[in-house]
This record gives structure tokens, sequence and C-alpha cells, in this order.
């Protein structure tokens, strides 16, 4: 980054740190443009102020206990306790080991100095001391102790410093000594932790060079039932260890772990305290990383950890470290403040209340959106947060406990908080909790009920299409006696684009039949009618809209994937199953027509006319399929007991048609299903059930697209958890679908659909943002109508290959040269395992036009050589001749010897995501499942990469099941069972099967004459030859 440019963001970085101290983001940005700017004064003031704010990981003390160790004098007792000071901070914030054995040796070392001083210092009183440095080193032992995988490192150092003081002591001291350290050690054995029998080897060893021989068997068999409990737990928790290590200590990993110890009868304190605290220092490192959703892990550990202590008691410190951690959670700060109303008074800071823990938490302005421009707040946040300090002051008001100001006080309280939440975000809070909790207190008192009529009128003009904020304003009209309002209200909403309609029509309904006259009940049932039968024929011609689209999308899917029309089949083939596509094949094949020339036997039928008309080519019929995209619904918020019975009478009322298939999904937080009908045009029927009931619970019916995303430029590093962890934030992922990459391996999108278009539309905010520098990921509603800006089915007229260039040649050389014809949108320069350049490269144009302009640059001049660009064609080049390779075996053969066969996949399982879990093992070059087989077959960058995988000793897991890999055979054999018949769309064929097709990866098979001549050989032909026959060739 040039510098007046890093400089300038700098500026403005400190800019906004000025107004938004506690935001981790902005001081991680802070540290990373100090970082960039090679200025150790500089990023000593970065980390310096993070950790001043927010409490910091590991990553960011240690360069500060550095900094002040080398800048203060630690010979002293003043310049040590410096440092010490700061060593404090750093072990209030988060569990690390690193810190710990880092105090521990300077605590050690610090010891060994003062206590070799000949003249004691003055002011050094206990400092250092045996017992003081004893306690010190016990202290940081015992914060460590609940991670019971690691426990031992700083135990070790501990009891190593205690021996070195035992063997130092006089005869005198030695039995006191002797009597600390065997405390200690029966102390640990109690605890779990990972080398407990080396603990117990070493109280042996202890024992018998510090206690009498004739107390050896007694002290080591009580030892051995004092440690018998924490080896069982230890035990009941090494595989979770295990598991956690081998997910590389992720927070989902911790999460699971976690939920599994909280299940226990009875959990156990010392382990899940621990737990949560591992968990949080891996989440704060994560967030100080960049990590996506880091953050909202890191509370929700909080709010966990903080829930679990409750029934133990909670200390000041744990709410000081929590509120320090999580200042942007508004259940961190409401759990302090009820904490505080429990209490009274908190030792944290003189006289603080829970009306000053709520100005704290304000102060922190993580809960105000300053400008529209600015990220929106989750409303999430700030609810809980008001509704904990206006219930305080509620229950104080009650209480008599309030001052004179306290009613005034609670309205403002809440009236603000509204004005936040409002203001924080569009959508505000759907649920109305601030404003319920509000109106309730003005109808509980007697002489402002209009105050609630006022409230819920404001409420309803600003959500104006919510259908629950206009039932509650009407509702609060009926209760303060406004009849006649409440009506003029109905009437003038019942013809409104609410987002519900039906539920105001209810209240309307049930209003006349408590309320009033026949005349108007029977006013308003007509009016509901009519709204009614409006609604209905709105909702379906935008049914019949999105329908039209869907259509059209799928139309369009299908031209593109569908590679070719099945043709009749002859001769032997005769009476088999048709075969469209033919997988991946790594057996030898005749070359390819390279001018595209039409064989004799492959040409299509042609059906002689009269009349002198030209002939017309007849195509054969294709075999229709099910249009599952275009007659498929989804049903979303499903209550827990719903049934298919309960679909079908749902359906069924609208006179939808028949339903071919109902599937529900049961989702952690909700039940969802699919419901495909026969015919498509039951589909805006079916939409016309949105926000309808079953067992009084609100469904959603919409079509699929509005709820899916189409999502793309992401970064590479991005597999399928990245992708889940990036857009869970804004709602319940139902699926995320990828592509195969055994077409095109640079493919890199998938569709991620949410149970709700609101969720969809909400995670647009990410449209835009670049998650790695100069790349701005793609985010975009799976809408038909804009396939071609989120499908890559015209890559490769887009891509074109660059081949002959120098070795000197560099992605800028190519950048300079082809971006005179258009805009770039990524140059792929392929190089070897040394990094060194292949000699040829993939450029990928953002237009058609331009790529094809582009190819005027053949055989043009670049670093003394002449260059050959072509268009890119994956599917094309996978029919190249056969020829031989650097194994001196042909292509196809070499593809197979690189090639392994993977069993025991999960049913359902896609390509694409088999594809990333193996990629993290070996480098995969394309993969093709078969799915009645729940097999796949993973070709290889290289034999060795094959190896690697069957030789591979530690299990590889998905979704469940233990992978098995084999080594690729070209036929048959005892061990590996007969390729997949063609309807299987099968890999591999055997080398001798006569009736080999002679296309390519995911091309048609097509048969030809030799095809047809091998098929119809009698049997008796095919028969062995006898020595007649020989005789007569010898001639």
């Amino acid at each position: 980054m040039d510098e007046s440019v890093a400089l300038d963001a700098l500026a403005d970085t400190l800019t906004r740190l000025s107004t938004n101290s506690y935001s981790v983001g902005l001081h991680v940005q802070h540290i990373r443009l100090a970082k960039s700017m090679d200025d150790k004064d500089q990023l000593l003031v970065a980390l310096e102020m993070a950790s001043n704010y927010v409490a910091a990981p590991d990553d960011i003390w240690l360069p500060l206990i550095d900094a002040k160790t080398a800048t203060s004098d630690v010979n002293t007792p003043e310049g040590a306790l410096e440092v010490l000071d700061v060593y404090s901070k750093a072990e209030s914030d988060y569990m690390s080991f690193s810190i710990f054995q880092k105090h521990l040796e300077f605590l050690v070392d610090r010891h060994e100095y003062f206590s070799g001083l000949e003249v004691e210092l003055d002011n050094l009183g206990e400092l250092f001391s045996d017992a003081w440095t004893r306690e010190a080193m016990s202290s940081i032992v015992s914060k460590g102790a609940g991670d019971i995988s690691q426990s031992h490192v700083l135990w070790d150092q501990y009891y190593n410093w205690e021996l070195e003081i035992l063997e130092k002591a006089s005869t005198d001291e030695k039995p006191l000594l002797t009597s600390g350290i065997e405390e200690i050690m029966l102390a640990r054995l109690q605890q779990p932790h990972a080398n407990h029998q080396d603990t117990y080897q070493s109280y042996s060893s202890f024992t018998t060079a510090h206690k009498p021989a004739s107390e050896y068997e007694s002290l080591l068999i009580s030892a051995s039932k004092l440690r018998s409990r924490a080896i069982k737990a230890y035990e009941k928790r090494e595989a979770s260890e295990m598991a956690l290590a081998a997910a590389g200590h992720s927070l989902d990993a911790y999460a699971t772990y976690i939920a599994a110890e909280r299940r226990r009868r009875d959990p156990d304190y010392f382990i899940l305290c621990g737990l949560y605290e591992r968990g949080l220092a891996e989440a704060s490192r994560r967030q100080f990383a960049g990590e996506l959703d880091a953050e909202r892990k890191l509370q929700m550990l909080w709010i966990g950890y903080i829930d679990f202590t409750n029934s133990q008691g909670q200390s000041v410190e744990l709410w000081q470290r929590a509120t320090r951690s999580a200042p942007g959670s508004g259940e961190v700060w409401a759990r302090y403040i009820r904490f505080l109303e429990r209490v009274q008074e908190s030792e944290i800071n003189e006289g603080e209340m829970d009306a000053t823990a709520y100005t704290r938490a304000l102060s922190t302005t993580l809960f105000t959106r300053g400008r529209k421009s600015d990220t929106e707040v989750d409303a999430d946040q700030i609810v809980p947060l008001v509704l904990a300090r206006a219930g305080a002051e509620k229950r104080a008001v009650e209480a008599g406990r309030a001052d004179g100001d306290g009613l005034t006080t609670l309205i403002k309280v809440v009236e603000d908080g509204i004005a936040m939440v409002r203001q924080a975000s569009s959508s505000g809070d759907p649920r109305f909790r601030l404003e319920k909790f509000l109106s309730e207190f003005y109808l509980s008192l007697a002489d402002v009920p209009d105050a609630a009529v006022q409230l819920w009128a404001s409420t309803a003009a600003h959500y104006r299409s919510s259908w629950a904020a206009w039932v509650a304003y009407t509702d609060v009209l009926i209760r303060t006696d406004h009849h006649d309002l409440a009506r003029k209200t109905f009437q003038d909403m019942s013809t409104k684009n609410l987002d519900y309609p039906e539920a105001l029509w209810d209240a309307w309904h049930n209003f006349e039949h408590a309320h009033g006259s026949l005349s108007s009940l029977e006013e308003a049932i007509n009016k509901i009618t009519q709204a009614g039968a409006q609604l209905e024929t709105r909702r379906a011609r935008e049914a019949e809209k999105a329908y039209a689209a869907a259509a059209a999308q799928y139309a369009e899917q299908q031209a593109a994937s569908v590679p070719a029309v099945s043709v009749p089949a002859t001769g032997a083939t005769q009476g088999s199953a048709l075969v469209v596509s033919e997988a991946m094949d790594v057996d030898i094949s005749a070359p390819a027509d390279t001018k595209g020339k039409r064989k004799a036997e492959e040409e299509l039928p042609v059906t002689d006319t009269s009349g002198g008309k030209k002939p017309r080519l007849e195509t054969p019929p294709v075999s229709l399929k099910r249009d599952r995209e275009n007659c498929t619904v989804f049903v979303a918020d499903l209550p827990s007991e719903a049934t298919e019975a309960d679909l079908k009478a749902l359906f069924k009322d609208a006179s939808c048609g028949d339903i071919r298939d109902i599937k529900f999904t049961r989702m952690p937080e909700t039940l969802v299903a699919t419901v495909e009908f026969y015919d498509r045009d039951s589909v805006p029927a079916a939409l016309t059930k949105d926000k309808k009931r079953i067992h009084e619970t609100e469904i959603g019916v919409h079509l699929a697209w509005r709820s899916t995303l189409y999502v793309t430029n992401f970064p590479e590093k991005f597999d399928d958890t990245s992708i889940r962890d990036l857009f869970g934030q804004y709602g319940l992922i139902f699926d995320v679908r990828w592509p195969s990459k055994k077409f095109k391996a640079t493919r890199r999108f998938c569709y991620l659909q949410y149970t709700s278009p609101s969720s969809a539309e909400r995670a647009l905010e990410l449209h835009g943002r670049e998650l790695e520098p100069d790349r701005a990921i793609s985010v975009l509603i799976s809408n038909p109508e804009r396939k071609k800006e989120r499908s890559d089915a015209d890559a490769n007229e887009r891509e074109l290959y660059v081949a002959g260039l120098s070795k000197f040649a560099t992605k800028e050389d190519l950048r300079k040269l082809f971006e005179t014809y258009g805009p770039i949108k990524e140059i792929r320069l392929a190089e070897d395992k040394s990094g060194q350049p292949k000699g040829f490269a993939f450029i990928d144009f953002e237009s058609e036009m331009d790529a094809r302009a582009a190819l005027a640059a053949n055989n043009h001049e670049l670093k003394n050589r002449r260059i050959a660009v072509t268009f890119t064609d994956s599917r094309v080049r996978a029919k190249n001749k056969e020829g031989m390779t650097e194994t001196g075996l042909g292509r196809r053969a070499d593809a197979r010897n690189r090639s392994v066969r993977v069993r025991n996949i999960p049913s359902g399982t896609q390509e694409g995501l088999l594809h990333q879990l193996l990629e993290k093992h070996s480098l995969v070059k394309r993969t093709e499942i078969f799915a009645a087989l729940n097999e796949a077959v993973v070709e290889l960058e290289n034999p060795a990469e094959a190896g690697k995988l069957l030789l591979r000793t530690e299990p590889i897991m998905l979704s469940g099941n233990v992978l098995q890999f084999s080594e690729e055979h070209a036929g048959p054999s005892r061990s590996q069972p007969v390729a997949p018949p063609p309807e299987t769309r099968g890999m591999f064929v055997p080398r001798a099967a006569g009736s080999r097709p002679r296309a390519g990866l995911g091309r048609a098979r097509k048969p030809g004459a030799t095809q047809t001549t091998s098929s119809a050989q009698l049997p008796e032909q095919q028969g062995k030859k006898g020595q007649d026959d020989f005789r007569k060739m010898l001639g």
C-alpha cells in the first residue's frame, strides 16, 4: 500500500475510533494498517488502544508484554511490578497458555535474581520471596487447570520449581516443604487432565525420595483411590477432546462439546467452566483475525457461560470480563443489569447500580446508529438491554424504592429505546416488545390510557405494512372504548397492502361480533369478502408472473445443462435403457473428429417429403421429466406437529390439484416442507396459502427462488462451512448447493437457500463487500430474469486459453495486453509445484464480446515468444486425442492411475461438497458421484496424490460416514464391483468393451457402425477357435 494512502486510511480509522472506541472491527483495521506501515511504535499504539477498550487475545497482549519488559527495569521492584501489572490485565481477559507460560518463566527468573542478591533491597518486602512466588505461580496454574488437554504444561513448570526449592532448602525447612508438595500433588491427582499417569508416576517418585519406605505402599494405594474419579472423568471426554483437536478447535466444535456436557445428568462445573474459557479465548482470537461470525459466537458463549454459572453464584469479576469482552451484546448487559438489581449494589464501581450500567452500555455507541449510511444495528441486541433497564425501574416504582422521577425515567427509557430500534434498522422489531411493554404500563395507570393509543398510532404509522402493528393499534382502541375510531381504522386498512391482511380481517370480524350492530357486521363481511377477492386476484397475478419467470429460468437451465439428445439404439443395445450422457471416462478412446464433421452413421434420420419440399431432420423425442422446479412450493415455519395430512388439507382448499410428493425437513429451529404438484398450473393457487395457519401457527408459502441467493466471487479458501458462517447471521439456512467441478474446475459459486425470502433480502447487504482485497463478493437473489448476471453457463464463451507463453511472462504482462480488448474478470497463470510458469494461462473476460475481440491477439509476440489464443472449452478438451504422457501411458490410462474410488458416501451427497472435503487432504482435479451405488470416483492431480489418499490411516468423515478408498481399475475384479451401468452415469468402461462409445467427458453416447457390428455378432461366431482354424491360418 502506498504510504500516502496508508496514512489517509490510518487517519480515517482513528477518526472513526474516536467516536466508536468499542468497535473490535475498527481496532483490527487499525492494527492491520499499523503493521502494513512497518512502524513498530504505531503498532504498539494500536495494540495498546485495543487492549484499553476491549478484551484482547494473546496475539495483542504478547507484544505489549514484551515491550513493557524491554522498557522497564525489571531488576528493581518497581519495574518488575509494572510488568506484572500487564500480565495481570492480560490474564483477566482470556485464558492463554502462551501468556501463562511466559508469566511463570518471568516469576521463576525474577525469584532467582532477587533471591540471589547478596544485599536485600529495602523496598522489596515479600515480593518474590518463596511464599509470594509460590502463591503467584499457584494462581496461574489454577487459571489454566480447566483446560484438561494441556494444563499439565503449566503444572510441570510449577512442580519443577517446587522440587528445586526443596532441594535447596535446609534440613529444618524440608519437612514443611515436603508436606506442601505432597498436598498440591494429591490435589492435582484429583483434577481431570491428559497425562494423569505421568502425574501418578511423579507422585510415586516423590514418595520414594521424600517419604519413609514403610509408608510407600499405603500412600500409593490412597493416591490411586483419590485419582480414580478424575481418570474416569477424563476418559469420558477423551473422545471429545480428540474431536475438538481434529476440528482445529473450531467454534462449532466447542459448541458441540459444550452442548454434550450440559446434557449430562450432572454437569461437571469444573469441566464446563474450563470449556467455556477455552471457547471464549478461541472466539476472541478468531474475531481479531477477522473471521466472520466470530463476534456473534463469542457473545453466545458468554450468554451460555453466564446462564450456566448463575446457579453457582457469579462474581463481579466475571461480569466485568463479560461486558468488556462483548460490549455490543444486549443480552450480556441485560443479564448484568438483572444481577445488579438482585444484589442492589456492585463492587465493580462504588455505587454502580442498574442505571449506571445501562448508561455504560449506551456509551459504547454500539447500540445506536448515527446515520442511515452506517451499518444497521441488530434490534435484538437493543431490545433486551432496554427491557432489563425498564423492568428494573418499573419494579422499583411499584415497590416504592424509586425516587420522585422514577415514573418519568421509566417512560423515557422505553421511548428512547423505541427510537433506537426504529433508527437501528429498517425492519425494526417485528415483535414490538418495547411497544407492548410501554403500552401495558400506560394501561395500568388510570390517568394515561390515551398515551397507549398514541403509542400504537405512531407504531402503525411507522410500520405501515405490518398487520401486527395495525391489529395492536385497533386492539388498544377497543380496550380504551374508542370503537368508532377502531371501526374506521378497520375500514381504511382492509384494502391496504399489508403483509398478512387476513389477520386484520379476523380482528375486524371479531370486533363487529362483540361491539357492532347487525348492519355494521354485514357491512364488514361484505368488505372483507371484496378485499379477499382482490387479494386472491393480486396474489394469483404475482404468482403467475413468478411462475412464468421460473419456467423461463428452468427452460434456460435445461437448454444449457442437457449435453445431447439420446438417439434410438441399434443392434444389441435395443431394448436397453437409453443413455443421455456419459460421465468421466478415463479409458482409451478413438480420436475425435477435429473438423466437427458428422460421420455417416451418426447423421440424424431424414424424412423424405413430397412436393419438392426440403427434407426435414427429425429429432427423436425426449422423454418427459418431472418438472420439480416449476411444480414445487416451499412451506416454512410449520408447527412441529404438522403432518402430511395437514398440508394436503391446506392445499386442497385452494383447489391446487393433485399433490405428487411432500417432503418434510426437520431443522434445529423449525419444520419446513417442499410440496410438489403434478401440474405446474397448481402453483399460483398454492401461493395464495401464504400467511395461512396450521394448528394456530402462521406458515409461509413461497417460490423457492425468492429465498435463494446466487453467491459468487468469494475467496478461494471458502468452503461450505465458511459460507454458512457468513450467511447464517441473516436467517436460518435451508440448504447450500455447490456446483460440480467435473467439467470446469475453476467454478466458484453456490446457491444458498433460506427458509424465508426476508432472510435472503437481508443478506443482500453483503453484495459488493470485499472479503479479500480487490475481491468483492457478489450476492444476488436467484431471479430467473437476471440469469445472465449470475450464471456461468456462458463461461466458456468468456474465457480464453493462452499458450506458448515465455517463462518470464507475468500476470501484469497479460493484463496489459488483453485489457485493451475489454474489462478482465480474472487471470490464472498456470504454475508447477515449484512455482515456475507452465507456459499457459486462462483469461476470463467480463463479456463474451470482449473475449471474441481478444482472439485477435493470436500469434502476438510477447516476451520474444508468439502466443496462441483460443477459446477455453473444458468439455471439448476432455476429448483430445490419445497421446503419450510423462508416465509413458495414454492420457486415459494416466487419468485412471491418478484416480481412486470412494465408497460409503452418504445418500444425497453433493459432488461439490465431496470435492471440498477431499481438497483439504489432497489435490483434487475432478469428482463424480454414483448416487445409486453411494460411491464416487475422484481424479487427483497426480498418482502421488492418489497414493496419499489410499495410504491414509486417519479416517475422513462425511456426515457421520467413514469414507473408504480403493484403487480405480480399468475393468471389474473381485475386489472392485463392475463400473455402474450406463443409466447410473458410470465413469469407467472396461478397455475390452467392443461397444465402447467414442465420446469424452459428459458427452452423449453415439452408437456407431463399429458398435452395431460388434454387438450383432452371433454367439457361435464369438466362440473360441479350434486347432483346424489355427492350421488354416498358418497356411
